[in-house]
């Protein structure tokens, strides 16, 4: 089973809010888990109502199996401080490189310092063992940038090894690599049954593949219902002067030709085609995700929203279809 969970997916699919369900789903059995935040949106504490996740690990939730959530926001300053005193024993000089701008330049300016230094966080705490040898954490979950630079966020490291052929900065590159390229890494889609959601869900699992970077699992999110198949469409369109004196029964306008009720029908009608058409397509859609040879997770549209209880919601879902095995 997979210790690291990279959760990513196109703008607008509720990757956040599938990264918390996931780290709740997983929290099962006195298990704990650590979802880590790396884009700085605070959107995790927004998901559980909660202050401003702070730069250090805080326990969160209690997730539905009686497991333990912590989070964390990882900052890319506070992060190379960390990196300057752990390898190179500069912690008041890195305060002092952070006074006079130098830490603000090295994680915004220079090119992938910031990815390295996110990525590096998050292994750091799936490798953590506690005093008597157990991991911290049984499982980590990471929400991720979106997948149309996931493949470029996780893959810095390798770079980084490659420019810098000796000493701790290479050595940490490539120890990070050892865990993103591992079994115990998977890096999950997020994606809605929508043309573009789903296409760059392809491309963004060729692109993974390409990497060498192991894919997990895609979660296709927000799915709706069907109310009416194609045949019962028809049936409906055929059957519309009878729906429309049924209407009239009801009280709902005269059942004379071109009347009120007969004008009701007309929009319902062409509502329910919309909505046949769009079965249609997602069932396309749905083929095209299939054939990527990933697991699958369908999880429904939320009603009222992501707010904390739909995420416990979404949470037990993931439990049901398996995830947590």
């Amino acid at each position: 089973m997979s210790r690291l969970h990279v959760v990513t997916g196109k703008g607008g699919t509720g990757k956040t809010t599938v990264a918390a369900a996931l780290a709740l789903a997983l929290a099962e059995e006195g298990r704990r888990t650590l979802l880590v935040e790396v884009e700085g949106r605070q959107g995790v504490a927004q998901l559980f109502e909660t202050e401003a996740l702070p730069y250090e690990e805080r326990r969160i939730a209690v997730g539905p199996g009686g497991g333990e959530v912590y989070a964390l926001a990882v900052d890319a300053e506070k992060a190379l401080l960390d990196y300057l005193q752990m390898f190179y024993k500069l912690g008041g000089a890195g305060r002092a490189l952070r006074r006079i701008g130098a830490i603000d330049f090295a994680t915004t300016i220079a090119p992938g310092v910031r990815d390295v230094l996110l990525t590096g966080k998050v292994c750091e705490a799936v490798r953590r063992r506690t005093r008597s040898g157990g991991f911290v954490y049984d499982a980590v979950v990471m929400d991720a940038p979106p997948t149309g630079r996931i493949a470029r966020f996780l893959g810095v490291n390798d770079q980084v090894a490659g420019l810098a052929r000796v000493g701790p900065i290479h050595n940490q590159a490539q120890a990070v690599m050892r865990v993103l390229k591992s079994p115990e890494t998977a890096v999950h889609l997020v994606t809605l049954l929508e043309e573009m959601p789903v296409q760059e869900t392809v491309d963004g699992v060729a692109e993974l593949r390409g990497a060498g970077l192991p894919v997990g699992r895609v979660f296709v999110n927000m799915t709706r219902p069907a109310v009416m198949d194609p045949g019962s469409v028809r049936a409906a369109e055929e059957a519309r002067g009878e729906i429309a004196k049924a209407f009239s029964r009801a009280g709902l306008g005269g059942a004379r030709r071109g009347g009120r009720a007969e004008q009701l029908v007309g929009p319902l009608l062409r509502q329910a085609r919309e909505h046949a058409e769009r079965l249609a397509l997602e069932a396309e859609l749905r083929d095209e995700v299939d054939g990527l040879g990933l697991p699958v997770h369908e999880l429904e549209l939320l009603a009222d929203g992501a707010d904390l209880p739909g995420v416990y919601l979404l949470a037990g879902e993931l439990r049901d279809q398996g995830v947590s095995r």
